[in-house]
């Protein structure tokens, strides 16, 4: 089965299903499955870009609207995470996944379904170590705190997918595994990125959170997006015991969605040719929701997961054979997806602009089915509840973006760090309280007029098909191609050193003596600017 990967897709599923099309005329290749690692901005209308974490300036309607609105329809089935740039009163909807589309499918905070045969899991969001063991309480309108920490990973869903026993063949993260670095050609990604020298040396880049995932659910493939760059890397997992057959990870960064960019890959991935070719629930998965349903915290107050420490009459949430088998018997052994997509805001209306549109709290009957049909908490209804009680009491206020908002306090968390998996400063959240600046997040505003759609055959002229065995060039390659790399592995001891965590260092300023938030600027615009990306590093 082939199966196309892209990175950061920034509303722009035009090019992206164009760039498919035109992979196949050149080389007669046409995917069965498309995987989007977030940022794929599913901005429905005028409302969801306020509930996207841009600069108002950056917010543009793109062209998710036309899929949405059924003017078009995606040519193949697509599968996506969300990222930190997102419509996140429109995932928000769907916390357990499902179709904001026709043929558009999300993952959900985080999720596992299978097609073909093939298993494939992802959480979305980037880590941030102050929101991390807080519950899912933000729903619009959000402020300039809840805009961001709506987007932020929280410890329930790594718990969730750390429950799983059964292989995973696929997984996607927004921001990168913490360390995954080092199990491929860092020369070549600092040479690209030189900004991110610190941060790899000292090993806070990426995710903690994701590495842990990482490390107990060794999936065949991992796909990251979130840098903007490409990177290969292959990780040999070390087994538990003698019996246990040694695992290792194929990881793939990928590009952000522009011209002249590698942003998506084809691979090779092994299936099953009597599965069905419709998306299907997981059974596991779905077994794991149910057995940890009264986990679910919609409050701000931070939490820890249940765990063998003397505090918790129950910590392990894993499933048995036979919770599986109940709830294939539940489905009558029929897991296949219902289309059931559901028009739940109005659309763009390019004739008829409504920026003073405000955002809603909305609850998504492919929500209020799925949580029906197993059993399971609606979270958009639990948070409406609490909500109502808070303002029955005089406590709950509604409050827009516009507020002032310093941004969360730092908490204590599960790691002793507080990284976004961008860099020891998260960018994007200061560029948030800093709408004035002059830094170029040309993703984003990036217009395209349909009276003069993009020369494509032009624009890719580099589009890249990766055999089944993705491989890696070892560190000391100087001369290698990130981009066609070949396998190695790293020494037990590199990897060993490379899992231990250590203290994040704040970054005051550049190279040149600069203030750290100028230098915070010039990081934006290298990672997000289009056209300047090359020169400014």
């Amino acid at each position: 089965m082939k199966v196309a990967v892209a990175g950061c897709c920034h509303g722009a599923l035009d090019k992206m299903y164009e760039t498919l099309e035109l992979l196949q005329r050149r080389h007669n290749v046409w995917p069965d499955l498309l995987l989007c690692c977030g940022d794929f901005q599913a901005v429905r209308n005028e409302a969801d870009l306020r509930c996207m974490a841009v600069p108002a300036k950056y917010r543009h309607m793109q062209t998710f609207y036309r899929y949405y609105s059924g003017e078009k329809k995606a040519p193949v089935l697509t599968v996506f995470i969300g990222g930190n740039h997102e419509a996140s009163n429109h995932l928000q909807e769907l916390p357990y996944g499902g179709w904001v589309a026709p043929n558009i499918y999300y993952l959900g905070y985080a999720g596992v379904v299978r097609f073909r045969g093939v298993r494939i899991g992802g959480i979305s969001g980037i880590f941030k170590s102050h929101d991390y063991r807080k519950g899912h309480f933000e729903c619009p309108p959000y402020n300039q705190q809840t805009i961001r920490s709506a987007y932020h990973v929280r410890n329930i869903e790594v718990f969730k997918l750390k429950q799983l026993k059964h292989p995973i063949d696929i997984f996607m993260s927004h921001d990168w595994p913490r360390s995954i670095y080092h199990y491929g050609n860092k020369k070549q990604l600092l040479k690209m990125k030189s900004f991110f020298r610190q941060e790899v040396e000292s090993n806070t880049l990426g995710s903690p959170a994701a590495s842990e995932l990482l490390q107990h659910l060794k999936p065949t493939y991992w796909f990251s997006a979130h840098l903007h760059v490409k990177f290969a890397a292959f990780m040999q997992h070390q087994t538990n015991s003698k019996e246990e057959l040694p695992k290792a990870t194929k990881f793939l960064a990928l590009d952000k969605c522009l011209p002249h960019r590698d942003f998506l890959q084809i691979i090779d991935v092994e299936h099953d040719p009597s599965a069905g070719g419709s998306l299907e629930y997981d059974a596991e998965w779905i077994a794991v929701l149910k057995a940890t349903n009264s986990l679910i915290n919609v409050t701000q107050s931070s939490w820890n997961m249940p765990e063998n420490n003397g505090l918790h009459a129950k910590w392990d949430y894993s499933v048995t054979e036979e919770a599986i088998k109940e709830v294939l018997e539940e489905l009558n052994h029929n897991l296949t997806i219902p289309c059931n997509f559901t028009l739940t805001a109005a659309c763009y209306d390019p004739s008829k602009p409504q920026k003073q549109v405000k955002p809603v709290h909305t609850i998504n009957p492919q929500t209020t089915e799925f949580c029906a049909q197993f059993g399971l908490t609606d979270i958009n209804d639990r948070i409406q509840q609490a909500k109502e009680e808070s303002s029955g009491r005089g406590e709950y206020e509604e409050e827009e973006e516009e507020m002032d908002s310093t941004g969360s306090a730092e908490e204590p968390s599960d790691y002793n760090t507080d990284n976004s998996g961008l860099s020891s400063i998260n960018p994007d959240e200061i560029m948030l309280d800093d709408e004035g600046g002059d830094e170029d997040l040309s993703t984003c505003s990036v217009d395209p007029s349909p009276d003069h759609p993009p020369d494509f055959s032009a624009s890719f002229s580099d589009i890249r098909i990766m055999p089944d065995s993705m491989a890696v060039s070892s560190d000391d390659a100087t001369d290698s191609n990130n981009e066609e790399v070949e396998k190695s592995g790293l020494s037990k001891q590199a990897e060993e050193k490379s899992l231990n965590e250590r203290p994040l260092k704040r970054i005051g300023g550049d190279e040149n003596g600069n203030s750290g938030v100028k230098k915070i600027k010039r990081r934006n615009q290298a990672i997000y600017a289009a056209e300047d990306d090359d020169k400014t590093e």
